[in-house]
């Protein structure tokens, strides 16, 4: 004779069973997984009413520390790997229609800092000119999986400033700083001066930075400048690129670095740059080329 159930288990049972007038499949689905893994969850560790309790206040001031200029729930997803894990899968669907093609660049996280609306630029603009850091050229093309440049790409980029501070960090200011967007020229080229960035630590006085520090974990990420490429009938990608030498490139609190996101920075003494720009002081250039999968053809 079968066993019967545990109550428990009931329970579970029960609750997905009052999903059975959802009429939408794909909802229904995540919800019934979503209930039978929470209800695994809180079974396999034994959670106490306390424990639950704590759980529903953390969430709460999670959401109470959201503004306009701060997403500690991004914070929390990135922190806890689960961003990432949706970029993993969101790239692996996309790149099945590239079969036999050279890869797409890897995406990678958002993160919490990006603000919709940063001004087109002119090829060679500096970004970076109101911010400290040291100078740098950003220079590379966008091309298809076949290595066909892409003319007009656009080219969303943004970063910290050389002290790893984003402009949605300094208290009272709406300026934007060290954000622009650009166009690639007829051969797929772009080309942009920015700061070299610097690591720098997620932010820690909230209750995410608690939940880090009670897990005993870093709070770092690398030097990385954030960009999202894209080019009509072409799968967008958000992605980084990481400092080759930074700090943090092996231990990053989000998850984010891939191997093939790791750029060489070349420092250079005063001079005429690759782009006819003179340069009074030391500066750095880096190089990458990225590469758009074909979008899905209806």
């Amino acid at each position: 004779m079968a066993e019967a159930p545990h109550a428990t288990q009931t329970l579970t049972d029960e609750v997905i069973a009052r999903l059975d007038g959802c009429t939408d499949a794909r909802f229904k689905e995540v919800m019934t997984s979503l209930v039978r893994h929470v209800h695994d969850f809180v079974r396999s560790v034994d959670l106490t009413g306390e424990e639950w309790m704590n759980t529903i206040q953390f969430l709460t001031a999670t959401g109470q520390a959201c503004n306009d200029k701060r997403q500690e729930f991004i914070l929390l997803s990135d922190t806890l790997g689960v961003s990432m894990l949706v970029v993993a899968l969101a790239q692996a669907r996309a790149s099945a229609d590239a079969s036999g093609a050279t890869p797409a660049t890897e995406a990678t996280v958002q993160g919490p800092y990006y603000w919709v609306g940063a001004p087109e630029r002119p090829l060679g603009y500096d970004i970076g000119e109101s911010v400290p850091g040291e100078p740098t050229l950003y220079t590379g093309r966008v091309t298809d999986t076949e290595g066909r440049p892409l003319a007009d790409a656009r080219l969303d980029v943004w970063s910290g400033d050389g002290d790893g501070v984003y402009d949605m960090q300094v208290e009272g200011s709406d300026q934007m700083l060290a954000r622009g967007v650009f166009r690639t020229d007829a051969q797929g080229r772009f080309w942009l001066w920015s700061i070299r960035p610097s690591f720098y630590p997620i932010p820690m006085d909230g209750p995410v930075g608690a939940m880090i520090e009670r897990m005993g974990r870093d709070p770092n990420r690398p030097g990385h400048i954030h960009m999202i490429v894209s080019a009509d009938g072409h799968v967008p990608v958000t992605t980084h690129l990481f400092v080759a030498d930074s700090p943090y490139i092996e231990s990053d609190i989000v998850f984010g670095v891939r191997e093939s996101l790791i750029v060489p920075f070349e420092q250079h003494p005063p001079g005429t740059a690759a782009d006819g720009r003179e340069m009074d002081q030391p500066y750095w250039s880096a190089h990458y080329d990225f590469r758009l999968a074909p979008a899905r053809t209806a």
